[in-house]
């Protein structure tokens, strides 16, 4: 039987039921946290919550569950996974079930829909990329740097790289710099250094990545097309892993070691 935790209860996951009329449905006005977890250890679960915490303040929307009920709905949706099983736990918070409008008259009235979920997780193995064409990273949106439900333009930009032969894809913003893989933020070394493009560049400043900074010493700068053909290794990473790029644009870059066991520690 697979559980999932919906709005306080657990149930299975063919009796659970979420409103079409719900705005993370017909609006993808919501949010979501990806957490990994190994056995019944979710890896900071706390951060998670305090980046859900200010998204849903950057765009309005009440959590409806204390940081103590989500963690205790983690614990029990991880009672029965394998001890060394890696799983990944998403969190997902919506406005909830409204009439049709862009904006609900009765905002503050809304009764938003939150849907905790766990499923397996699998390592990566080194990818190969393209730097998307057919769209691009707003930088100026606030929603680059939040955890949106709207993946309208990573969903592009990945069946552009499926298209063109690739894994993934390298987006770029709209002044032509580099910003993140479709699900992802990227590093790359250049002249023998790390770097990874910076908030501004429109990109949501992931868990992992504040920690591959720490370990690699990495700089946050604004990354060229230029710069990636100079690079002779790069990865990806998020929450629940990274992953070595393989080539970009049909050239072949080197296979970094990277400081994986230091940084997804609990």
């Amino acid at each position: 039987m697979s559980v999932v935790w919906l709005n306080g209860s657990l149930v299975d996951q063919s009796d659970a039921r979420v409103s079409v009329a719900d705005r993370g449905f017909t609006l993808a006005d919501g949010l979501f946290e990806t957490i990994k977890a190994v056995g019944s250890r979710p890896f900071w679960l706390a951060e998670h919550f305090a980046r859900l915490k200010a998204g849903a303040a950057e765009i309005g929307l009440a959590i409806p569950f204390s940081e103590d009920r989500i963690f205790d709905a983690a614990d029990r949706l991880l009672a029965g996974v394998a001890s060394e099983a890696q799983s990944a736990l998403r969190l997902t918070v919506t406005r909830g079930a409204a009439a049709r409008g862009l904006w609900p008259k009765d905002a503050a009235q809304q009764q938003p829909t939150c849907v905790l979920t766990v499923a397996p997780s699998v390592v990566m193995p080194p990818q190969a990329f393209v730097v998307c064409r057919s769209t691009c990273r707003n930088e100026r949106s606030p929603l680059s740097r939040i955890k949106s439900l709207g993946y309208g333009d990573n969903i592009l930009a990945r069946r552009e790289a499926i298209d063109r032969g690739a894994d993934d894809a390298i987006m770029l913003n709209t002044k032509g710099h580099v910003a993140c893989a479709t699900v992802g933020n990227i590093f790359f070394r250049v002249d023998g250094r790390w770097v990874t493009p910076p908030r501004d560049d429109g990109i949501l400043a992931g868990l992992a990545r504040k920690r591959f900074i720490a370990e690699l010493g990495a700089a946050e700068s604004s990354v060229t097309t230029d710069m990636i053909r100079k690079s002779d290794a790069g990865f990806v990473c998020n929450s629940l892993g990274s992953s070595l790029i393989k080539s970009i644009d049909g050239c072949d870059q080197d296979q970094a070691d990277l400081p994986t066991q230091a940084v997804y520690s609990p």
